[in-house]
C-alpha cells in the first residue's frame, strides 16, 4: 500500500500541517482525527488497517489530516470567540489546501469527509457548510453541538459552526437542493453517549427533507474496535 508524509506550511493558518497520504488510486477520502487527534492517528489506532485492503486495490485514497483543536474548541486560554475562530481557519485549511491535495492524488468520483468522535463532529460541521465541495459524509459516534466548548457565549459565528442551531432556519432552495444531494451516513453505538445528538441531528435532517442515514449499531460503545468495524463497513474493499 502507498504511503506518504506531507508537510507544508499553511498561510491560512500560519503555521507547519503535515498530513498522510494513503493509497495510488480511487475515491478521495480525507479522514478527520478524533479530540486533539494527530495526523497519524488513524493508523495507530487501526483505522487504515482495517481498510487497506480497499487502498491497497486503488478503491480509495485516503488523506489524514491534523487537527488544531488545542487551539480552537479545547483553548480556554483565549475567549470562545477566538476558539471558533481559529477553527474557522482550519475549516478554510481543510477546504481550500487539503482538497486540493486529495482530488489531484485521487481518481476521481466522490469525496468523502469522515471521522470518528470530534472528527465526526468536524465532518457535519465543515460538510454541511460545504455541500458543493463534498459529496458523502461519514461521521462515527460523532457529537454535533458545541455548547461544552463555549463557556455559555454565543453569537453569530457560533450560530454558523453548529449544524443542530442553524440548519432548522435554512429556507434556501438552491443549499437545501446541494445538501439533499450529499450522501450522509450517522453512525452510533446503541450505547454511545453520542447517540442522542445523532439522533438530533437526523431529526433535524429530515425535517428538511434531507436524507441521512441514521445507523445504530448494537451493543456498540464510544471506542476505536466499533469504529474499525464502522470504517470498515463504510469504506469497503
Amino acid at each position: 500500500m502507498n504511503r506518504e508524509y506531507h508537510r507544508w506550511h499553511s498561510p491560512r493558518l500560519n503555521r507547519d500541517m503535515e498530513v498522510l497520504v494513503y493509497g495510488h488510486s480511487g475515491e478521495p477520502v480525507i479522514l478527520v482525527p478524533t479530540s486533539k487527534g494527530r495526523f497519524y492517528q488513524a493508523e495507530d489506532f487501526g483505522l487504515i488497517g482495517a481498510i487497506a485492503d480497499g487502498i491497497a486495490a486503488g478503491r480509495y485514497v485516503v488523506v489524514c489530516v491534523d487537527s488544531v483543536d488545542e487551539e480552537s474548541w479545547y483553548n480556554k486560554a483565549v475567549a470562545p470567540a477566538v476558539r471558533v475562530a481559529r477553527h474557522a481557519q482550519w475549516e478554510d485549511y481543510l477546504v481550500q489546501e487539503v482538497v486540493p491535495l486529495v482530488r489531484g492524488r485521487a481518481a476521481g468520483g466522490r469525496l468523502t469527509l469522515a471521522g470518528c468522535s470530534l472528527g465526526g463532529f468536524h465532518t457535519y460541521n465543515v460538510g454541511l457548510r460545504h455541500p458543493d465541495v463534498f459529496q458523502r459524509l461519514i461521521s462515527m459516534g460523532g457529537k454535533f453541538e458545541t455548547e461544552d466548548f463555549l463557556d455559555g457565549h454565543h453569537d453569530e459565528q457560533v450560530y454558523f459552526h453548529t449544524a443542530p442551531q442553524w440548519l432548522p432556519g435554512l429556507n434556501d432552495p438552491g443549499r437545501l437542493s446541494a445538501l439533499r444531494r450529499v450522501e450522509m451516513t450517522l453512525a452510533v453505538g446503541e450505547h454511545d453517549f453520542c447517540r442522542p445528538s445523532n439522533e438530533n441531528l437526523s431529526k433535524v435532517l429530515w425535517q428538511k427533507d434531507i436524507r441521512n442515514d441514521l445507523s445504530i449499531w448494537n451493543g456498540g460503545t464510544h471506542d476505536w474496535p466499533v469504529w474499525r468495524q464502522m470504517i470498515r463497513q463504510y469504506l469497503p474493499a
